[in-house]
């Protein structure tokens, strides 16, 4: 018989490192930049010039968006109501690790009701949580129509289309709203920066 018991076994370490290590690590403060808007509204050339901004200042952040989600962790999720939610689950799961590790972390999703980024909210926390409600109308979106989406939703082709055959909630109470049918990239990028720097920067 063993003569190791249960109270013999003790831990190699007394916790877990946690977020604040990470953070005088990096010496910066991680938060949740949440881009919400249309398709073709500007979400991911913004979140993609304020990540080069922060870069500048020393900053390190991590974009998630489309591309780099429904290609990987979600590749296996369509485009269904439970699909979609369950895209936006993982997504703040995944979202609150990397603020876990002190890592400004920039999300840019259609999101389109207020129920899903409430609950994305909730799971990075609401304190950690800037909602960027990316406002560009309806018509400049389409008119620009990157991706050529809104024609097939015309059409019919594409089912539940966000802005044509499916609704979009504006949020209620946004970080801060940006219209790069009105602001340019620059204008917008400044604006940003006035809002997060101070939270993230330490000891200025």
């Amino acid at each position: 018989m063993s003569d190791i018991q249960p109270n013999n076994i003790y831990p190699i370490f007394d916790r877990m490192m946690g977020r604040e290590d990470k953070e005088v690590l990096l010496k910066q403060r991680s938060v949740m930049i949440w881009f919400t808007g249309l398709s073709g509204s500007g979400k991911s050339t913004v979140a993609i010039a304020l990540e080069r901004e922060l870069h500048k200042r020393g900053l390190l952040c991590r974009i998630l968006d489309g591309d780099n989600i429904r290609s990987g962790i979600n590749n296996n999720l369509g485009f269904s109501p439970e699909d979609r939610v369950e895209n936006i689950r993982r997504i703040a799961e995944v979202s609150k690790l990397f603020i876990d590790t002190g890592i400004i972390t920039i999300a840019a999703f259609i999101s389109p009701n207020n129920e899903l980024r409430e609950m994305a909210s909730s799971i990075v926390g609401k304190e950690n949580f800037l909602e960027i409600y990316v406002n560009t109308p309806l018509e400049e979106c389409e008119r620009r129509d990157v991706k050529g989406l809104y024609a097939k939703a015309r059409k019919g082709e594409i089912k539940e289309f966000t802005g044509i055959s499916a609704p979009f909630e504006a949020p209620e109470h946004p970080a801060l709203s940006l219209d790069t049918s009105v602001l340019s990239l620059e204008e917008s990028v400044n604006k940003l920066l006035a809002l997060i720097l101070p939270k993230v920067k330490v000891g200025e």
